[in-house]
């Protein structure tokens, strides 16, 4: 039964780290990427979207209204996730270490990742609904293609091996 419970507590802080670092990386991407100002559907990704599903004028009409409509929502979403980030820098850098703190600043990114992944949802079933079949089907195709990138490059992060640090050897 203790054991259990140590395996659950154990699991939880996991997870909980996890979390933060998944978030931070995720702010850290979303900054680099111009998810700031302009948002990630900017005028870019509307051009390159243009171009590869090969957009009519209305398509494109119809896009940009809907990139209009959420980036105040995208914003503020944005906005919040990096002011979470910033919190957390804080709490690991300043003072002792205050578990409750962190667990209150990562649950409140957790809840604004949701609400980014809802968001990002909502537009991408209104851009849809735009397309026709086949630029639907090439459209799930780069999605697709995308994924399988992602996770290969989650996986060759995963099977590195740690760097060392200048004092240590390969047994330390």
């Amino acid at each position: 039964m203790k054991s259990n419970r140590i395996k659950i507590v154990i699991a939880a802080l996991v997870l909980t780290l996890l979390v933060a670092v998944g978030v931070s990386q995720t702010v850290k991407r979303a900054y680099m990427h111009g998810m700031h100002g302009d948002g990630m559907f900017s005028e870019h990704a509307l051009g390159f979207l243009t171009r590869y599903l090969n957009l009519s004028e209305a398509q494109q009409a119809q896009a940009k209204e809907i990139f209009a409509k959420e980036k105040p929502t995208l914003d503020a979403l944005s906005q919040q996730m990096k002011q979470g980030h910033d919190a957390l820098m804080q709490l690991e850098t300043n003072g002792p270490f205050d578990e409750n703190k962190v667990r209150g600043v990562a649950s409140q990114q957790a809840q604004t990742m949701t609400d980014l992944i809802v968001e990002k949802a909502r537009i991408h079933s209104q851009l849809f609904q735009i397309l026709t079949p086949e630029q639907k089907t090439k459209m799930t195709q780069l999605m697709s293609k995308h994924e399988h990138g992602f996770m290969r490059h989650n996986q060759g992060q995963q099977n590195q091996q740690p760097e060392q640090t200048p004092n240590q050897t390969p047994n330390q």
